[in-house]
């Protein structure tokens, strides 16, 4: 998932033992029921406050970990979910549109859910199958619907083109075949839907909690221009429009019934969020705790030249913490500008991985990464591609630019998601650890406003040499890591490159894709995709930067706060109410 994307879940009750201690509370400040739901009520109003604006609040288009958790318990809901509970219990998949969380059939190729009774849209219509098949077809749609996750693409048994694409276009397509390929691979029957999948995803009910398998009305639908359009499922519904950059206001859906929905508790009466304001002044309006800023939460994190003070503050520590976050962040070459393979591990072993988490906020902030594949993930294989130490080796980078044969300083352009003085500070960091010993020339490239938007249009694919990105797997296995990030047949269209931010494609890669996704023993699948990383490492598809730890705060009025991790940590507004 993006990072400002995506949660981690688990695949099984045995998973979860596993992945708690890593990805859970290590670190933990404050208590992870600090003002226990049971002290909240009905009524009032909750704040979210953010800078970064939502880029996406169309189901299908939205795949950040944060709209994802928000959009989860406001507005959308799917088949399944994740139960409001904070540590490993969270993890859990429940039922949530369903009246369970699926039957899989033909050595999981085969997936059947049955509907409850009683759900309904906000304007009191039933939602129906029709609904689900219509929003997963777009998805389809990828010269329309652009920036969510291509699961139900990668998952559906339909057939590809010559290209390697899907010979389904979407909703928007008027092609008898590629219908009729669709309606076989998810099928109605009253209130029944099923999957029919091209291979074995035996946690395909975990991948239908993501609001890309939401429904969607297709009377409601206007393509691209449905992006900040809410059409509600959940407890809350969007008041007038949502203006991007400044945020909205989500009032209660009268359609809503709690008696078919035993997981959002739903506490305030509105939910107000408000885009636009800088991290530091979130953290002063929320440290200093006055009027509304009482009932406020934000997904950001305490910048930090503000964490010294809430760390010494025993008025604070019931209301911040530090906990091990699900996410890499990470960066990735251009694979369509840095071609010399020497040039890219030059540019790796220079990288200065302490001066960058220093720039986060050192030890509160994560600590280096040497791995695309989280440690918290089955699969997670330990290894330094090339053992260079976290703060960059620039006399080794200046031997393999050497042998590169090419002119140094090598000009390169940096792109990053900025507008923070933390950003700028990393971006500095990592400029001044490839420019060590005279090896590359850097030009920063700061993206203020949306940032993925810009970075998955292949019209700017020759501006940047190298980007940021960051990740979380959806569910704890690489299989939600590596296909998504690079495999090239379900990244690249005329309108985006997915999550493929360096248009990396290799044919060797995706053919050991296909070969773990194929191997049916989960324990040798999962070493299969160590392997892989290590890989990948090797050929510089990314260079690791860190493993993240998030720090928030939030105002005292604010109860029910837990550390849901299936959410990756963020606010869970399911959970959330005021004093």
């Amino acid at each position: 998932m993006k990072r400002t994307k995506r949660a981690m879940v688990v695949a099984s009750a045995g998973v979860v033992a596993l992945t708690a201690a890593a990805c859970g509370g290590g670190g933990t400040t404050a208590t992870s029921t600090s003002g226990a739901s049971a002290a909240a009520a009905k009524g009032g109003t909750l704040y979210y406050l953010t800078k970064r604006s939502a880029e996406h609040l169309d189901p299908q288009r939205t795949y950040i970990g944060r709209d994802i958790a928000d959009e989860a318990r406001v507005a959308y809901r799917t088949l399944t979910t994740f139960p409001v509970v904070g540590g490993k219990a969270s993890l859990k998949i429940v039922n949530d549109l369903a009246t369970d969380t699926g039957t899989m059939s033909d050595g999981a190729k085969t997936w059947k859910f049955t509907l409850k009774d009683g759900v309904k849209w906000q304007d009191g219509k039933d939602i129906t199958c029709a609904d689900f098949q219509y929003g997963i077809s777009r998805t389809f749609a990828v010269d329309t619907i652009t920036g969510g996750p291509s699961y139900a693409i990668q998952f559906l048994d339909i057939p590809s083109d010559a290209k390697g694409a899907s010979i389904y276009k979407g909703p928007y397509v008027k092609d008898a075949a590629g219908q009729a390929a669709f309606d076989k691979a998810i099928t109605c029957s009253g209130k029944d839907i099923t999957f029919h999948l091209k291979k074995p995803v035996a946690d395909f009910n975990y991948a239908t909690y993501l609001p890309s398998f939401a429904p969607y009305r297709k009377d409601q639908d206007k393509g691209d221009k449905s992006n900040f359009a809410v059409f509600s499922t959940g407890p809350y519904m969007l008041q007038g429009d949502w203006v991007k950059g400044k945020g909205g206001t989500f009032v209660r859906n009268p359609n809503w019934d709690p008696k078919t929905d035993t997981v959002r508790k739903a506490w305030p009466d509105q939910i107000v969020f408000t885009e636009g304001l800088t991290n530091e002044v979130i953290a002063q309006r929320l440290i200093s705790d006055q009027g509304n800023d009482k009932y406020a939460v934000t997904d950001r994190q305490v910048p930090p030249s503000f964490q010294p003070q809430v760390l010494a503050s025993a008025a604070l520590k019931a209301r911040y913490e530090n906990v091990d976050a699900p996410f890499v962040d990470y960066l990735t070459p251009n694979f369509k500008k840095m071609t010399n393979p020497l040039v890219r591990q030059a540019l790796a072993v220079s990288t200065d991985k302490t001066g960058y988490i220093t720039a986060l906020g050192g030890s509160t902030a994560g600590r280096p990464a040497q791995t695309l594949i989280a440690p918290s993930v089955l699969g997670y294989k330990a290894f330094n591609a090339f053992n260079a130490p976290d703060s960059g080796d620039p006399v080794k980078a200046a031997s393999l630019l050497k042998q590169a044969g090419v002119t140094t300083p090598v000009p390169i352009t940096f792109t990053y998601n900025g507008g923070t003085p933390t950003s700028e500070k990393y971006a500095a960091a990592l400029k001044a650890g490839w420019e060590r010993s005279g090896n590359f020339k850097v030009t920063l490239n700061e993206l203020t406003d949306t940032y993925y938007d810009v970075i998955q249009n292949p019209a700017n694919a020759n501006k940047y040499d190298i980007t940021w990105a960051g990740w979380g797997a959806d569910w704890p296995s690489p299989s939600t890591v590596i296909p998504p990030l690079l495999d090239s047949r379900v990244n690249l269209s005329a309108a985006s490159n997915g999550s493929d931010y360096g248009y990396y494609s290799s044919a060797a890669t995706n053919k050991a894709i296909d070969a773990a996704y194929n191997t049916t023993d989960l324990t040798k699948q999962f070493a299969m995709w160590g392997d892989l990383d290590e890989s990948l490492a090797k050929e510089v598809a990314y260079v690791p930067l860190a493993y993240e730890k998030f720090f928030f705060i939030w105002g005292s009025g604010v109860k029910g706060w837990i550390d849901n991790q299936a959410f990756a940590d963020y606010p869970d507004l399911g959970s959330l109410g005021v004093k």
